[in-house]
C-alpha cells in the first residue's frame, strides 16, 4: 500500500523536524495512542526507519542514533 501524506503540516510527507527526522507518510494503521494514526519516518542522520504516533512527529528522535523511544509498527 502506498504511503500518505496527513493533514497537518507536521505530518505531510517529507516534513523534518529540528532533529533531522522526516516523515515518510502512513498506511491508515492506528497508532499505539487513542487516536492516533502510525507514521513511518526517516532518520536523515543513520538511515533508520521507524513507526511514531501522528503528534510524535514534531519532537522525535531517532531510537537508532539519537536514543529515541523504540518505533511503533506502521
Amino acid at each position: 500500500m502506498r504511503l500518505k501524506s496527513g493533514s497537518t503540516p507536521t505530518t505531510k510527507i517529507g516534513y523534518t523536524n529540528s532533529n533531522n527526522q522526516m516523515c515518510r507518510g502512513h498506511r491508515d494503521k492506528s497508532g499505539n495512542l487513542e487516536g492516533q494514526t502510525a507514521y513511518k519516518m526517516y532518520c536523515r542522520d543513520c538511515g533508520a526507519e521507524y513507526g511514531v504516533n501522528g503528534a510524535d512527529i514534531h519532537l522525535r528522535k531517532c531510537p537508532a542514533c539519537q536514543g529515541g523511544a523504540s518505533g511503533i509498527e506502521y
